[in-house]
């Protein structure tokens, strides 16, 4: 049987991206699992995917120590395991696998784009952040794109020959529509209750959601995901407005969202950049209408005027007008809500994605 690593820096990646992947995957190959040290997520992903699972440290920041330590590393596993695919998610990752890969002389190398960060940076920064992406390119055998709008940002930094055509419809896992289904609310809503998921910084248009919000009367806001204020900072007025509670709610990284989802009316979503992000098609599974920006990934997801709204980043008066179109029309939420349930439904079951994966796999081995 053929051996696949997939890598990432952190395990959660492995546990929560791609949840259920392993174990199919494991069916036709011998698929192991590689992420930096952490005993108890380690040993979940084992004793629920069946897969054997190795311990690596991965820094996500860039630390030259660090990931050079890292590099050898990998490189000493590659040339000990003998994998016949070496598949890595997540930039740093990507990086120093598709090297040490190389390097070990692995014959089938790719990596998942979920995004670009270095056209949202400046200067030196968005420059090494550009030279990392297209060194991963160089290594790599084969490039994946997790949606068109990454695919098209990627034609500039990789040769064609190695830029593979999205998966199924996007998503780096896709979604299980029976895990995410429509399910009774917990409770009556006496006001139109929105939820956004994620990570609370500056980044997802928190700062453009609390004035849009501040406008509306007869709502509320449910904030679920950790706050990074080391990282991507919100300014002390949203904050502490989120603090105080006023209509608003935060109740922090939750495990299971499904309870928020099922609760609320419309899910808000606001981003500045995204790759191809989970929590719309999470959303939408659940029968909820989304309001999200025109940008990359989100607007592969939502059909606008027909299972959500599309706005402009940064816009808060068109984000403030499609939360007020939906505050104030229960039959337009409930009929978006179902059309948006069917597409992801048929467009984004993890099964399919599961599939054309495999199939990829299926076809490049056989070039190798």
């Amino acid at each position: 049987m053929k051996k696949i690593i997939r890598v990432a820096a952190a395990p959660i990646s492995l546990d929560i991206l791609l949840r259920g992947q392993l174990q199919f995957l494991n069916n036709y190959y011998e698929v192991v699992g590689v992420a930096s040290p952490d005993k108890e997520i380690h040993r979940k992903i084992s004793d629920r995917e069946g897969i054997r699972t190795v311990e690596l440290c991965i820094e996500r920041r860039i630390s030259l120590l660090k990931d050079l330590r890292a590099l050898i590393n990998l490189y000493i596993l590659f040339r000990k395991e003998k994998p016949d695919i070496v598949h890595s998610l997540t930039p740093k990752a990507g990086l120093l696998s598709m090297v040490a890969a190389w390097a070990a002389k692995v014959p089938v190398r790719m990596h998942t784009f979920t995004g670009l960060i270095f056209p949202w940076k400046k200067g030196y920064m968005s420059k090494l952040l550009k030279t990392m992406d297209q060194l991963t390119c160089i290594a790599a055998t084969h490039v994946i794109p997790e949606g068109e709008g990454v695919r098209k940002e990627l034609i500039n930094i990789c040769k064609a020959n190695k830029l593979s055509k999205v998966l199924a419809n996007g998503n780096i896992n896709g979604i299980d529509v029976e895990y995410f289904k429509p399910i009774p609310k917990i409770s009556d809503n006496t006001v139109t209750r929105f939820v956004f998921v994620g990570r609370i910084v500056r980044d997802k248009g928190i700062e453009e959601l609390k004035e849009a919000f501040e406008r509306l009367d007869n709502a509320e806001l449910v904030l679920v995901g950790p706050f990074e204020q080391d990282i991507d900072p919100l300014s002390d007025s949203c904050h502490k407005w989120i603090r105080q509670g006023n209509r608003v709610t935060s109740v922090g990284f939750r495990d299971d969202i499904r309870p928020y989802l099922a609760d609320a009316d419309v899910f808000v979503f606001p981003s500045h950049r995204e790759g191809f992000p989970n929590t719309p098609l999470q959303a939408g599974s659940m029968g909820l209408p989304t309001i999200a920006t025109n940008i990359c990934g989100c607007n592969e997801i939502i059909i606008n005027g027909k299972t959500g709204f599309l706005i402009e980043p940064h816009n808060i008066d068109q984000l403030y007008q499609a939360m007020k179109s939906l505050a104030e029309d229960a039959a337009l939420r409930k009929e978006m809500g179902l059309n948006a349930r069917v597409h992801i439904v048929e467009k984004f079951s993890h099964q399919n994605v599961w599939n054309a994966l495999l199939q990829f796999y299926q076809n490049v081995s056989q070039l190798h």
